[in-house]
């Protein structure tokens, strides 16, 4: 349906896919998760889809334990807390963090941003009506023909369960369906999923634009300097801008 799905999808996917950095980030994911619904995943939606997350990223399950022992430790202490910035040429920069270090994290932000021209930190709620926050499944369109289920069943199928719209999209490694809902149907819709036998690549929580903008070459190859400081950031958990 044309929806735009996220900033410069491939390039961001391959950056994220350096274990250095992601391994991290999808641990805390799992330990925040277990520290509020419990660590049993059978009994805490947000640790199954966290743990089945790093699963798609090859994290051994070592580490996958590590991370849920440590929900109850000291060091288990973490806090979400999100940023707001604007950059050159229009662009909304909405910033995700986990942190044990508040004071650590905003310095860090708020440094990269100072360092570049245009770009800003702006109070926080400045730009929550600019993006819509909803429940993202992605899985392999495969998955379901494994099943026998035709695209328009599954769409039928999952309605119930909260989905309001059903993508289909390309991607080098092959057909990818990429399911949306509001993000309060979160672990409704990955009950669905679920219920139906199907494996998810991925689930999240994400941020998309009302309205996407679109940049030239020349502008995106400097938004992106800003964003890979950004993403680099251990706290950093995701970022999402306006950005078609």
């Amino acid at each position: 349906m044309g929806r735009a799905f996220e900033y410069r999808r491939a390039a961001k996917e391959k950056r994220w896919d350096k274990m250095s950095k992601i391994f991290p980030k999808l641990a805390k994911a799992i330990t925040v998760a277990a520290k509020e619904g419990g660590t049993d995943p059978e009994m805490n939606a947000k640790l199954r889809t966290a743990i089945a997350n790093a699963k798609s990223q090859n994290m051994p399950k070592d580490n996958i334990d590590a991370a849920i022992k440590r929900a109850a430790g000291k060091d288990g202490i973490f806090s979400e807390i999100t940023y707001e910035g604007k950059a050159s040429n229009g662009v909304l920069i909405f910033i995700e963090c986990t942190t044990d270090n508040p004071t650590r994290t905003i310095a860090n932000i708020k440094s990269y941003f100072n360092k570049t021209p245009g770009a800003s930190i702006v109070p926080n709620g400045s730009l929550e009506f600019m993006f819509s926050r909803k429940s993202v499944f992605e899985f392999e369109k495969q998955a379901v023909d494994s099943i026998g289920i035709q695209s328009d069943e599954l769409e039928l199928s999952l309605i119930d369960y909260g989905l309001e719209e059903l993508e289909n999209i390309q991607t080098e490694e092959g057909e990818i369906l990429v399911a949306y809902g509001d993000y309060s149907d979160f672990g409704k819709l990955g009950e669905g999923f679920e219920k139906l036998g199907i494996n998810i690549k991925k689930a999240l929580l994400k941020r998309i634009p009302n309205n996407p903008i679109s940049l030239d070459e020349a502008q995106l190859s400097e938004l992106e300097k800003l964003l890979d400081k950004i993403e680099e950031d251990d706290d950093v958990q995701a970022v999402y801008t306006n950005v078609n």
